[in-house]
């Protein structure tokens, strides 16, 4: 029996960021998943690749059963109904599966066009689900080629030229509010890859100050150290929000971290000087209500890829040039995926009357 190469999942392109908030899987949340796929009939392999912008699973199984079940067992865990998540989920097979991890691994299919960290995600998820067993040999030529076409667009095109990063646009969004940021002070609320990140681009600008914070005070003084910054204690920064200018937001958190209360009592103690909210976690890190008060400045996700999209607009030849590689790319991988999910021929069986194996009929 034939397998099927198959993609069910949902991205930014078919979901806003509030009902990506629902669809993010937790860390515990994917484990659990990933044992239930571990042992679902049908369901031969299967990568899970979860970030702020996307969730997919991509599977390999015997004809269309197992689409079906993993996209039920998806839904039952985060709480969607199947009718809900119809409305918005992306579901792909064959060449067009290959097609579109080529394109998310190069950042041709990421909010910001041609972004570095979607390259590192996709690999992370692939050695997670060959620490797990799950990728078989499949999956295994799928995502290995991937990654060497990822690479080979990068180098060989202006894909990643630009603001390609939240961090990069973060820092331009913030130095239009405030001008020159040397007298700028900077918080990261979070100390993980995005903080880091938006760390160095800040610290490219020699902020008056630069702080980290952490729920594990010893990963702020880590990411502090690399960054020649200073490192406090998560609620100690929570408490004086009205020090800060700027606040990138990328914790792990499971709801808002930062409030309307505690924005409102820091613009009091601020005496007018605006406050700039850079949320760049899923879930988001600030309460939504907090873009309603006066001379604070909330940008989320979606807010820094509607800046990236006229960067977008500026390269479309660039797009073109990625687009028409990967595609030739896709043919051939799609060409040598398709023979291993064909069944293996059956052995030929011995002609009557010769021996199967000559070699030991002449020994014996």
């Amino acid at each position: 029996m034939n397998a099927e190469l198959f993609l069910i999942g949902a991205t930014h392109r078919t979901a806003p960021l509030g009902v990506r908030e629902r669809l993010a899987l937790s860390a515990p949340v994917e484990a659990e998943l990933a044992a239930e796929l571990a042992t679902m009939p049908g369901l031969r392999e299967f990568v899970i690749l979860n970030t702020c912008n996307r969730v997919e699973i991509y599977g390999v199984g015997a004809q269309a059963a197992p689409r079906f079940r993993v996209t039920a067992a998806f839904c039952a865990r985060q709480g969607f109904t199947l009718p809900e998540f119809e409305r918005l989920r992306l579901e792909l097979t064959g060449r067009a599966v290959v097609s579109h991890l080529l394109e998310v691994a190069s950042g041709l299919d990421s909010q910001m066009l041609g972004e570095n960290e979607i390259f590192g995600q996709v690999k992370r998820a692939y050695e997670t689900a060959q620490a797990r067993g799950s990728a078989g040999p499949v999956l295994n030529r799928i995502f290995q080629k991937t990654f060497q076409a990822a690479k080979h667009v990068r180098s060989n095109t202006a894909i990643t030229v630009g603001l390609v990063s939240v961090a990069n646009v973060a820092v331009e969004l913030a130095a239009s509010i405030f001008g020159d940021l040397g007298r700028a002070r900077v918080l990261l609320l979070g100390a993980g890859e995005i903080g880091l990140k938006s760390g160095r681009a800040f610290r490219s600008r020699t902020p008056a100050a630069l702080v980290v914070a952490s729920r594990r005070l010893e990963r702020a003084q880590e990411v502090a150290l690399e960054l020649a910054a200073a490192a406090v204690d998560f609620e100690h920064a929570l408490g004086g929000l009205a020090d800060f200018d700027v606040v990138v937001c990328s914790t792990a958190a499971p709801a808002a971290v930062v409030t309307t209360a505690m924005v409102a009592e820091a613009m009091q103690r601020r005496g007018g000087r605006p406050l700039f909210l850079i949320d760049v976690a899923l879930p988001r890190d600030v309460a939504p209500d907090v873009a309603g008060l006066g001379n604070v400045y909330v940008y989320n996700l979606d807010d820094l890829s509607r800046i990236a999209a006229e960067n977008r607009q500026a390269r479309q030849a660039e797009i073109a040039k990625c687009q028409a590689i990967l595609g030739d790319k896709a043919d051939a991988l799609w060409t040598q995926a398709g023979r291993l999910l064909q069944p293996a021929a059956p052995a030929a069986a011995p002609t009557p009357g010769l021996c199967p194996a000559p070699a030991l009929c002449l020994a014996g």
